[in-house]
């Protein structure tokens, strides 16, 4: 157990936007503390832990800590030499990846306290679990500095009891030995019948009222109740896999078996095309062997324990990517999903609580099958009007994404529930468009009600006939209290681009002020990947073959794949033998560029993409621009050299 009160005898390194000051304090210097320096916002784990660092998972990530920040003001062993035990920034700390490789980093390298304006959710637990303390109370700065003992409760207060319980043992694996021994038991959950969300619905299905018997289900949930839940399906891949196995046999010992291994999937989905991308300086730093290593540790695991990997096919690439293999046929209608991917989210269009987790938990749940969870509150987007042809639920998403209370940060760890005719209008590959990218605004997951045609599409998508889906449909009660709600009508809503920095940048192409040329567009990942984004990708290079065009000198265009099944859909559909004849390079499944990781990373600062990916933070996809857009956006702008919406290509061809 930790000590009732704390000192934090380091140094305070402040972020702040003044990279020459961040400089300083490396070199040295103390900053005072001053409430008017603006501190640095949405610092992504990719900041925090490049991809390249995460090949790491040991305490050689204390080394590394930071190296991805904007503008490189911060380098190797900096953090760890520089004395510092806490660290401070300002709004969204932690956006992002789920990669718990983050946190972990900044405790090996000192770090003992973690203050920012506001932490996003995934990155906050992640801390919590390693025992790493964070507030958003910058007030406690001046009195660090002048060497007050904080006393622990300040840390606590406002969470949850079984998240307090956590940071007091100081960590997941110390509470749950605690847990297991019968030393501490999580609170009775009691709360009384009551009208419930969709998301409380599925959580309240799901609670383990018993572990020792597996009795499940209470009568009801509510916000901020805290409790543990059964997970249907579990899985993680080979970024994470490793990790989360040499916490689990240091935790649980090498004899542990991994509980219900026919719930559990592993994926060599990332880093299968690394070695295309990889730089000369990090092949001769053995990198490339070292993520290599990854994979190979992961299919050991898997064939120790009996686990279902998803792995590479013989002709480059994997056979699916987790997310869409989720979709395609793993999860189901009601089900709880979790996975080491911050886009886990995107099983909710499934009518799913799916969510993404760190190593930690998920090495946690090898052994208990259970993941502990904080009953969120739900915000409602109640959508109506139709889309233009030339949108998708990409543009949908990033109106929705570009308001004020998203971009103010009041949905962090909320739950985005999608509700109107516009959604019961949209198939299952552009539902999955808007609960994948849920997690960009700080939510921990979106969320939409199972229907009819969900119920069809999954039946056509797995062979089988709509009867043989398995499925437990919950509903929204009507008179169910929503956090906030949101009443959009999308009839003038335009192609949108999230400009770079930030997926909230959200506006559209027709009020940018001048033309973006672009060098890079990129038709893919588990977001722009699917059968349904092949479909959009075809219409517009189809209509650009027919008047003899191909896509733009100086431009290339990547298309790749989520799954094997939706590269067969689109041979099926001659889509492969358009992309090729304007010009695209085609890719097989992986997360690739999206991670940069693969074929369409930009090589330097100034390439600019425009992509169908999910997140465009400094560094993702490369060290260039990223503008984030649906994917006729994405076509037509590789067929201009700029970005532009389709109806602008058509206009240019008939005049």
């Amino acid at each position: 157990m930790r000590p009732a009160s704390l000192r934090f005898d380091g140094r305070i390194l402040f972020l702040t936007e003044d990279l020459e000051l961040i400089r300083e304090q490396l070199q040295g210097r103390d900053l005072k503390w001053d409430p008017a320096r603006k501190l640095i916002d949405a610092i992504s784990t990719d900041e925090i832990t490049p991809g390249w660092v995460c090949f790491y998972y040991d305490e050689t990530l204390g080394e590394y800590s930071m190296v991805g920040l904007r503008g490189k003001a911060i380098g190797q062993n900096e953090i760890k030499d520089g004395g510092f035990s806490v660290i401070v920034s300002g709004l969204s700390k932690g956006c992002g990846s789920s990669r718990e490789t983050a946190p972990y980093s900044e405790k090996a390298a000192g770090i003992e306290l973690v203050l920012a304006k506001t932490i996003e959710k995934i990155y906050g637990q992640n801390c919590q679990n390693i025992g790493l303390l964070t507030s958003t109370d910058l007030g406690l700065v001046p009195r660090i500095l002048s060497g007050e003992t904080i006393a622990l409760s300040e840390f606590t207060d406002g969470l949850d009891a079984i998240s307090k319980s956590i940071v007091e043992h100081g960590g997941l694996f110390e509470y749950s030995k605690a847990r297991l021994s019968g030393a501490v038991s999580p609170p009775a959950v009691d709360t009384q019948a009551r009208p419930m969300t969709l998301v409380e619905k599925v959580i309240a299905a799901h609670a383990i009222i018993d572990a020792k018997t597996g009795e499940l289900g209470l009568v009801a949930v509510k916000p901020g109740d805290a409790l543990f839940v059964r997970a249907d399906v579990r899985f993680s891949h080979e970024y994470v896999t490793p990790m989360a196995e040499a916490l689990y046999v240091g935790s649980f010992g090498e004899d542990a078996r991994v509980a219900d291994p026919s719930s559990v999937f592993a994926f060599r989905d990332h880093l299968t095309f690394l070695g295309d991308v990889m730089p000369v300086e990090h092949l001769k730093m053995g990198l490339l062997d070292r993520a290599n290593g990854l994979a190979t540790t992961q299919q050991s695991f898997t064939e120790r324990h009996g686990i279902r990997l998803f792995g590479e096919v013989t002709e480059g690439g994997s056979e699916a990517i987790c997310h869409n293999a989720v979709l395609e046929e793993l999860g189901n209608i009601g089900d709880v999903v979790v996975g080491t991917d911050s886009h886990t989210c995107t099983a909710g269009a499934l009518g799913a609580f799916a969510f993404g987790v760190g190593s930690t938990d998920m090495a946690n749940s090898w052994f208990t099958r259970d993941f502990r969870v904080t009953v969120p509150e739900t915000v409602r987007y109640y959508l109506h009007g139709d889309l233009h042809p030339d949108c998708s639920a990409k543009d949908v998403i990033l109106k929705v994404m570009s308001g004020d209370y998203i971009r103010n940060g009041e949905a962090i760890g909320k739950v985005l529930e999608f509700a109107g005719p516009a959604i019961a209008a949209l198939n299952l590959d552009e539902r999955a468009t808007l609960t994948n990218m849920a997690v960009e605004a700080g939510a921990t997951t979106g969320i939409i009600e199972a229907d009819d045609r969900l119920i069809r599409e999954l039946a056509h998508l797995r062979g089988v006939a709509p009867d043989a889906i398995r499925r437990v449909i919950h509903r929204s009660d009507t008179d169910a209290h929503y956090a906030a709600s949101f009443d959009i009508d999308l009839t003038d809503l335009r192609p949108m681009v999230a400009t770079p920095g930030d997926p909230r940048n959200g506006v559209h192409i027709a009020d940018m002020k001048q033309s973006v040329r672009i060098d890079i567009a990129y038709g893919g990942s588990c977001t722009g990947g699917k059968m349904t984004d092949m479909d959009m990708y075809a219409e517009v290079l189809a209509e650009a073959a027919e008047r003899g065009q191909r896509v733009a000198d100086g431009v290339d265009l990547y298309i790749q794949f989520g799954s094997q099944n939706i590269r067969r859909y689109a041979e099926d559909r001659g889509y492969i033998d358009l992309f090729r004849a304007v010009g695209a390079r085609l890719v097989n499944p992986s997360c690739g560029a999206c991670i940069k990781a693969g074929p369409g990373v930009s090589l330097n600062s100034e390439q600019v993409t425009v992509s169908a990916i999910n997140r465009n933070f400094p560094g993702r996809s490369g060290p260039g621009q990223v503008y984030l857009a649906n994917p006729y956006v994405v076509a037509a702008s590789a067929i201009a050299g700029y970005i532009c919406e389709p109806r602008e290509l058509r206009n240019t061809a008939a005049a």
